[in-house]
């Protein structure tokens, strides 16, 4: 078993790690149908070139540089490099608006940024230039700018300055207590806040991610495939730092759509994931198995018996025969989708439903739910196999992580994890910290095992007007749970009961119009009485297995489904709710007089 060593600063990790892989592939990326590697020694040359440009820019030790870039290696690259000027990162999503950017840019105040296109630097040159940062670096080659923006070539600033290794490994002697991101949360309720985290924050989570992986795992040549945003703080640290602290590579995926292709190819050994992701592989894998015939939904069904019974620690001898023929035939094909020689998925940024934890988990995919948020760095918690895996809970604390649950049922943690507060927001600051305890604003409790389970946000707890406590979640995971439903928002706020708002899956929509011989127009469906009931049969199978108080006695289909574009789903794929209820209000209001 390998522990992690002792390192002062980020900076120090990379390139300790850097000086042991030498010319090993480190960071890949697919260009022209190849996937091409840069290697350690080439990454930590560029780092220490970039970090030589900056300070020659005039970048002083705290400045704040903005990065917006796609997943790529020089995302990675320009993080390290700004660290390793001293300087602090501001991650800043490739979705964001304008006025997304005017925010983050006037609340950090950034001396400078970098961004990765043409395109990207459309909506960030007009906010650069309200906000007074004058100093802008294309990675990839820009138009002229504004003459209030001095744009530079990355390629020509890193040929301009020497790679001096050493000097720049050198400098990094900041302690782990320095600032080394701010990290914007990505707003579900509100105006962005910028999270303060130190050096110590990540590398304490990466400790704690690296002793699970060694322990439960062990520690080999690990393999990540990055595809959520490098700027939310969960793909940061669990998918950037822990590989580099692992000594791994990092591929990166070519986008959403070619994410299934790009698992197959690359065949990474560790995946950091969101359950939104599991959701979609299960209706997937359903469908295919749907197509294959009688035999194939057979020996899934009993796939799926044999695991629950198995999770409940209800093995029986019976099941042996069965469950032998389920290894040699349907488990490899799913294991061969994911690439063949994955050791985890682990699930964290929303909760997962337990029901699609055990689907994974009894086709021999091993998924561990964790448990964070950006304030704490962001991980706090992990299921772990070592502890036994509850699909209802996210696991033990992290090594050296302090949970303590308050009278009202508040989840406090405290240790190194926790931010030091965030960017000139003392109010907000005041609000969650408490005597160097964070103030998670989620509702849970340790079960006698010690695992963390989380039963809802404590602000997004719906209170009908009898009084009774309902988590939203719950019911919405549910939902989506069917075929007929891909997305789904329950409201019912001083309410007598439940309504929801409901997305119908387009593949299950289209496939209904043409056995009702109806051209396929969801506009046109949203109305259809016929279509309407079925909706409402899917909402009635989930309610049968719900309490009286949580049944969803209304519904709504939405006009379109909730994304990032039209700002009701953050960038991390969590829907915006104020937003939601600001569009759909009052229709859902009209639904309790009917």
């Amino acid at each position: 078993m390998r522990q992690l060593e002792y390192f002062p600063n980020l900076v120090a990790m990379f390139f300790a790690r850097a000086a042991e892989k030498g010319d090993a592939p480190f960071l890949w990326t697919k260009q022209g149908g190849t996937w091409t590697s840069i290697s350690w020694r080439a990454a930590a040359e560029q780092v220490a070139s970039l970090a030589a440009a900056l300070r020659t820019l005039r970048l002083t030790p705290g400045d704040r540089v903005m990065l917006v870039a796609e997943n790529r290696p020089e995302w990675c690259i320009a993080d390290l490099a700004i660290m390793a000027a001293g300087c602090v990162t501001v991650p800043a999503y490739t979705t964001n608006t304008e006025r997304d950017h005017d925010h983050i840019l006037q609340d950090s105040g950034a001396k400078a940024a970098i961004v990765s296109t043409a395109k990207l630097a459309r909506t960030l040159m007009p906010a650069l230039v309200r906000a007074g940062c004058g100093t802008l670096i294309g990675i990839e080659p820009l138009a002229s700018g504004k003459a209030a923006v001095r744009c530079h070539d990355w390629n020509a600033l890193l040929a301009a300055h020497a790679a001096d290794i050493a000097a720049c490994a050198a400098r990094a002697s900041f302690a782990r207590t320095d600032l080394a991101c701010l990290i914007y949360t990505s707003g579900t309720g509100g105006t962005p806040r910028g999270v303060r985290h130190h050096h110590g924050a990540i590398l304490h989570n990466v400790a704690g991610c690296v002793g699970i992986i060694s322990e439960d795992f062990g520690w080999g040549d690990e393999v990540f495939l990055s595809f959520l945003p490098a700027s939310h703080a969960y793909e940061h640290t669990g998918g950037q730092f822990l590989p580099i602290a692992l000594g791994g590579q990092i591929y990166y995926a070519e986008g959403l759509e070619k994410l299934a292709a790009n698992i197959e190819e690359v065949r990474p050994t560790i995946m950091v994931v969101v359950p939104r992701l599991f959701e979609v592989l299960r209706a997937r894998l359903l469908k295919a198995v749907e197509k294959q015939g009688r035999l194939s939904r057979f020996l899934l069904g009993k796939a799926l018996s044999i695991g629950a019974a198995r999770y409940e620690g209800r093995a029986r001898w019976r099941d042996l025969p069965m469950a032998a023929v389920i290894a040699r035939t349907l488990r490899p094909k799913v294991q061969a989708r994911f690439g063949g020689r994955l050791k985890a998925m682990v699930s964290g940024g929303a909760p997962l439903n337990p029901e699609v934890g055990l689907f994974f988990h009894s086709l021999g995919l091993t998924l561990l739910q964790g448990y964070g948020q950006t304030e704490s760095g962001p991980v706090i918690s992990c299921n772990r196999p070592r502890a036994g895996i509850r699909m209802d809970t996210v696991g033990p604390p992290l090594a050296a992580t302090e949970v303590r649950i308050a009278d009202d049922g508040e989840i406090l943690v405290r240790d190194e994890l926790v931010m030091h507060g965030y960017w000139r927001n003392d109010a907000e600051t005041a609000r969650v910290l408490h005597d160097g305890w964070l103030h998670t604003g989620d509702i849970g409790h340790l079960d006698e095992a010690g695992r963390l389970v989380i039963t809802d946000r404590k602000k997004d707890l719906i209170v009908t007007d009898k009084g009774d406590n309902i988590a939203p979640q719950r019911v919405e995971g549910m939902l989506m749970l069917e075929p007929e439903i891909v997305q789904a928002m329950v409201a019912g706020d001083r309410r007598p009961h439940l309504v929801g708002l409901i997305v119908p899956d387009p593949e299950w929509a289209r496939g209904w119009a043409a056995a009702a011989g109806i051209r396929y127009d969801p506009a046109a469906l949203r109305d259809d009485p016929t279509f309407q009931k079925a909706i409402g049969a899917a909402i009635d199978r989930v309610n049968a297995h719900l309490s009286v108080i949580e049944k969803v006695r209304g519904f709504l289909i939405a006009d379109a489904p909730f994304s990032i574009d039209n700002e009701q789903l953050t960038p991390s794929l969590k829907v915006r709710r104020h937003v939601v209820r600001a569009a759909y209000g009052e229709q859902l209001d009209a639904l309790y007089g009917r």
